[in-house]
């Protein structure tokens, strides 16, 4: 009787089916004694908390039936298998990805489709894009130390997206070589401030700090301070009187200044470079700067600065012996930091922190840039997403270090450039570059947000 009725279950189903008008487009096939539905492809993902350009990919499909499944990830190539578990998926390249699953079973195919946006900065993001981390500038998000950044005259008379970026974002500015001796004392007796005026008088109008940056510099000096004709003597007072003369315009609007620049040479033993200074003046020249600095404006935060203190242990020796020497005439360091994604380490940077800290001084990580073409490839067209995080993680990393400085040694930190394009790397090595916080259309990179996390 079982066996009967099963058989007339099974006649009526079919008698059923081929009466229906829309029997095309029911997707059941009747087997014996049971009926196979299609199977409905679904899936989710999430963005990877490790890798902001990872997902993890879950398939969600539910069947009766024993179906077989492959992914399309979006990024061209042949479809993958479905595998238990989840599938971590990572998008090298910015753009829109179209990701489609699609599951098979007895009874036909479905798919199921998700589109995701990568972008550089933020990496995932839902087709709408990434929201902003903060709608705070960068000085906004800090009070212990000043957030600052190199500016020119004539980009400050333009206005426009520069000005309006300075504003928002940073608290100090320092002129990128408009405030050095060959821009503003470029004849004998003849002094030019126009430049150095025009980036002063915008800082003060929008409460902003200033850093002169450089009074004394090798690389600085007009060609008649290199063939001065006159005595010794004679050299010594002129350079006295130029210190004096550019440090009493600016008192009360420049709150600090690197006294002199890049000293110490990068030869064995590190000696004092031969520069005219040095010739001229003798092995204290740099103590008789910083005493006329001194004298010039009390107030004045005075900094000895220079390049490679982390990197090299012989030169960052070198350098803070030159630096004990000047006892209470120095105030700070300026521990330039133009580094790489690979270089310096993390310990050779906090052996900086440490050695200024010991000493009491005020610390300035002035000059930061970021390098990343480090096979100086002259192909490269853009930044690739890879490099973009590993940039982020520096960015992240030197800020993070000096905001455990004690509060008493903070001053700044000065990032060297505003925009990609704008930066003197891509002149100096000749190649593509992106170091900075800003791409070449004033958007934040990932760099930017780097610096953020690292407050």
């Amino acid at each position: 009787m079982e066996k009967i009725t099963k058989y007339l279950i099974v006649s009526l189903g079919l008698f059923w089916l081929s009466c229906s008008s829309d029997n095309e487009e029911i997707k059941t096939i009747v087997d014996d004694d049971i009926s196979v539905v299609e199977v409905q492809a679904s899936f989710e993902y999430t963005i990877s908390q490790e890798d902001p350009y990872a997902i993890l990919l879950e398939n969600t499909t539910e069947s009766d039936s024993d179906f077989s499944a492959v992914w399309d990830f979006g990024k061209g190539g042949e479809k993958v298998a479905d595998k238990a578990g989840l599938e971590e998926v990572r998008y090298t390249e910015t753009g829109e990805y179209t990701i489609t699953f699609e599951a098979t079973n007895a009874a036909g195919t479905s798919t199921a489709t998700k589109t995701i946006k990568v972008e550089q900065r933020y990496g995932v993001c839902s087709t709408d894009g990434c929201e902003e981390l903060s709608q705070n500038g960068l000085k906004e998000e800090t009070d212990t130390f000043a957030v600052g950044v190199i500016t020119q005259s004539y980009r400050i008379n333009e206005g426009g997206n520069h000005t309006q970026v300075l504003k928002k974002e940073f608290n100090s500015l320092t002129a990128e070589y408009e405030m050095k001796m060959n821009i503003m004392y470029p004849s004998p007796n003849t002094y030019d401030f126009s430049a150095g005026d025009a980036i002063v008088d915008f800082a003060v109008a929008n409460d902003m700090y200033v850093h002169g940056h450089a009074l004394i510099w090798h690389e600085a000096s007009p060609d008649w301070v290199e063939n001065f004709t006159g005595s010794d003597a004679e050299f010594e007072k002129m350079v006295e009187d130029y210190i004096t003369t550019t440090m009493t315009r600016y008192k009360g609007k420049v709150r600090s200044w690197d006294v002199v620049n890049e000293a110490v040479d990068e030869s064995a033993g590190n000696p004092l470079r031969n520069s005219v200074f040095k010739q001229r003046m003798g092995d204290d020249y740099v103590k008789k700067c910083f005493q006329f600095a001194r004298n010039a404006d009390p107030d004045a935060i005075l900094f000895y600065n220079d390049f490679n203190i982390a990197a090299s242990s012989g030169k960052r020796t070198a350098i803070f012996d030159l630096v004990d020497d000047l006892g209470d005439l120095v105030d700070g360091l300026g521990a330039q930091m133009h580094i790489s994604i690979d270089y310096p380490s993390t310990e050779d940077i906090q052996a900086v922190v440490d050695a200024t800290v010991s000493r009491g001084l005020k610390l300035h990580f002035s000059e930061l840039d970021i390098r990343t073409n480090l096979e100086n490839d002259k192909n490269l067209s853009s930044l690739s997403t890879e490099k973009a995080a590993r940039q982020k993680a520096k960015f992240k990393e030197v800020v993070n270090i000096y905001n455990a400085v004690p509060s008493e040694n903070k001053f700044g930190v000065t990032v060297w450039g505003l925009r990609d394009n704008e930066s003197w790397l891509v002149d100096f090595f000749g190649v593509p570059e992106w170091p900075l916080l800003f791409d070449e259309n004033y958007n934040k990179k990932q760099a930017y947000d780097g610096f953020l996390e690292g407050l």
